[in-house]
């Protein structure tokens, strides 16, 4: 198999869908793109210990999500997929408690919103990704498993194994690579071999396809794709998602000192909300009063978001040893005992 590259541009995309679903993509769009600069500012402000930004990569993830069947589908996100949860509609109060440091993985329920919990570890979701997938397969089940990960974990061992593994096991799932160019501060040019992640697929078995991901439409449909196919039981599909982190890789980072400007002023004149934007007003599936009233509405949204994060209280200390193992060990006791004893000093 080799991989094969999807029509590009948002100007062939758009025509594709009914008008009130690019609105909604939109929405989500712009939902995640707001939220965003709200979390940075949180960070700035000292509410957050640190943030990782998804700036410029919202068609990919609002595209791939949009895409999943809400009631029997899964994702597995990492710590960037903001967009993925606006759009599979995860509490985002609870999603940004992760980022508050106030809970492991988040206090919304992964399995009402068919979202798990976020996973810092790179490369970590592939792999879980797969072994739900395998389940619901072996249980008769209609659903699919799509796992997010960046051009940067492509090169972890987790991602291989996990795909050699699906590709032999024939496991719905979709590996969606965000090829966002930069590996933190090495560019792909210093750690993808080969220079594609969708080519790999045909290493593992399996069809391999090249995205744009400022493309919300294309995105989509590329996903609807791979999530028929795995459904029909062709297995799975590795999409790779070309897009690009306008921001620096996390609040921490610096990423003036590794990226040339001129790289990032091309890539922001191929800003996926711009791209949408211009696509619906040329083919007037919105006007000027539509993009008033969404902004207004999501603005009003991620106020509400970012004030009950703000304030949430944080939790008990004792929870850390709650959810270790389903009947605690004597060890684990041991250590609760050690913990109170010093909180109540």
């Amino acid at each position: 198999m080799h991989a094969e590259k999807t029509a590009q541009g948002i100007e062939t995309g758009a025509g594709t869908l009914a008008p009130e679903t690019l609105r909604t993509l939109y929405r989500h769009m712009l939902a995640a793109r707001m939220l965003d600069g709200e979390a940075i500012a949180l960070q700035r402000q000292g509410v957050f210990p640190a943030y990782v930004s998804l700036h410029g990569q919202e068609a990919a993830q609002v595209g791939s999500a949009a895409a999943l069947d809400p009631e029997h589908d899964f994702a597995f996100p990492t710590y960037r997929e903001l967009a993925v949860a606006v759009t599979m509609g995860v509490d985002l109060v609870g999603y940004l408690a992760s980022h508050r440091a106030l809970w492991h993985g988040g206090l919304y329920d992964p399995i009402a919103s068919r979202f798990s919990c976020l996973n810092a570890v790179v490369g970590g979701p592939v792999p879980h990704a797969v072994g739900w997938a395998l389940g619901e397969r072996l249980r008769g089940g209609p659903g699919c498993a799509i796992a997010y990960f960046g051009d940067g974990a492509s090169s972890e061992g987790d991602v291989h194994e996990a795909m050699n593994f699906a590709g032999v096991f024939g496991s719905p799932v979709v590996f969606f690579c965000q090829n966002n160019q930069w590996a933190l501060s090495v560019p792909n040019s210093a750690q993808v071999a080969g220079g594609s992640i969708a080519a790999r697929g045909a290493g593992y078995g399996m069809p391999g396809v090249t995205v744009d991901g400022q493309d919300v439409v294309a995105v989509f449909e590329a996903t609807r794709a791979a999530l028929e196919r795995a459904r029909a039981g062709g297995g799975p599909t590795v999409i790779e998602a070309l897009t690009y982190r306008v921001n620096p890789h996390s609040t921490s980072d610096d990423a003036g000192r590794y990226r040339d400007p001129a790289e990032e002023l091309r890539w922001r004149e191929r800003d996926p909300l711009l791209l949408m934007r211009r696509a619906l007003e040329r083919d007037k599936h919105a006007n000027a009063d539509f993009f008033t009233d969404v902004e207004d509405r999501v603005r009003a949204e991620c106020v509400r978001v970012r004030d009950e994060v703000s304030v949430l209280p944080p939790p008990d200390g004792s929870d850390m040893f709650a959810h270790v193992y389903r009947e605690p060990t004597e060890e684990l006791r041991r250590q609760h005992r050690v913990w109170r004893d010093e909180v109540e000093q």
